[in-house]
């Protein structure tokens, strides 16, 4: 099978325990370049544990490598623009970890580049690729639960030591929102497939460090369906979401980390007195390189557009201003 040959911008724990063994996993996707810009030693060491041919010293250097066709960007979060603005100028395809900008002005940024560059970009999501979210999608379409009127969503983990961590810093996008906060608003936006006409947030800001450390929000969709997230450091480990309708709900406890139960999802329906529950198995984390690994080889719209990316970074901004402004903030079209 055809593989796309890939680069690793930076040794970030992400891509180590995550993303280049989703790699080593992939059947059209190899990583033959891995670049770092502060420990060569670590990157050489990386390299060595999954045979990642050639190390750089300069992220510059891989994107110079006429090899490379797609870069995997697990950056710290004030980068991902510049990167993939860079990237997308040496003619590479791009994934690029959530958030993909700190904005959708950076987001807009992004898509201008990558459309003059003619690259394709997608935000690594990678929950989104795990096929009980289309079952839930199924469900609701059936009627079986009646007609959607709400939706809750939470993603939250104990952060403990906050010192010289990077989820603390304000100046690199730091924060329970953009960390894992922007997860439950996607799941919303993806779920009830709506965009929200009406937000208003909370937020338990720390006072050392400037940032979000729990927030919690509403969101009114124009077809009259209301939602709820939250999301925060300070909280035991969770990653859910749940659609009630005028029947009956489904409950998705896993929504985000099925990887955490070997990639087991499971979608529990419950009407009246009755219940069942669906498990549903996938390698999240390798359906995504393989998702934009073929929309690369075959030059085919990934399914996690830019349109999405900037559709949650609005909602994201939203939030932000409706904390700044203590009130719920309208979003126009």
């Amino acid at each position: 099978m055809q593989q796309v040959k890939w680069g690793i911008l930076s040794t970030a724990k992400i891509a180590q325990k995550e993303l280049l063994p989703a790699f080593s996993r992939a059947s059209n996707a190899e990583v033959t370049a891995i670049a770092t810009q502060s420990s060569k030693g670590k990157a050489d060491e990386i390299a060595g544990q999954f045979q990642i041919e050639k190390v750089y010293s300069k992220y510059e250097e891989l994107l110079d490598d006429q090899e490379i066709e797609a870069v995997y960007i697990p950056l710290p979060n004030h980068l991902h623009k510049k990167w993939a603005i860079r990237a997308a100028e040496k003619g590479k395809h791009i994934l690029c970890e959530k958030p993909a900008a700190l904005n959708a002005k950076e987001a807009e940024e992004i898509r201008a580049a990558c459309e003059e560059n003619h690259v394709l970009f997608m935000e690594a999501y990678m929950y989104y690729f795990h096929p009980q979210h289309e079952r839930v999608k199924e469900i609701i379409k059936s009627g079986e639960i009646g007609e959607v009127r709400f939706m809750r969503s939470g993603f939250s983990f104990y952060l403990g030591e906050k010192e010289n961590s990077i989820k603390m810093s304000r100046e690199k996008g730091g924060g329970s929102l953009y960390d894992v906060g922007c997860y439950t608003i996607h799941a919303m936006r993806n779920i009830l497939q709506a965009e929200p006409e009406l937000v208003q947030a909370y937020a338990e800001m720390d006072p050392e460090y400037g940032v979000d450390t729990n927030i919690a929000g509403q969101l009114r969709f124009a077809n009259g369906v209301r939602g709820m997230f939250d999301a925060g450091f300070d909280m035991a480990k969770r990653a859910e979401y749940e659609v009630i309708g005028t029947e009956g709900r489904i409950s998705v406890p896993r929504a985000f980390r099925p990887d955490w139960n070997g990639g087991d999802g499971l979608v529990i329906v419950e009407k009246s007195t009755i219940s069942r529950t669906e498990t549903i198995n996938a390698d999240q984390y390798r359906q995504e390189v393989e998702h934009f690994s073929h929309a690369v080889l075959h030059a085919a719209k990934p399914a996690h557009t830019l349109e999405k990316t900037i559709g949650n970074m609005r909602v994201m901004d939203a939030c932000f201003t409706s904390i700044e402004q203590q009130k719920a903030v309208e979003l126009s079209e």
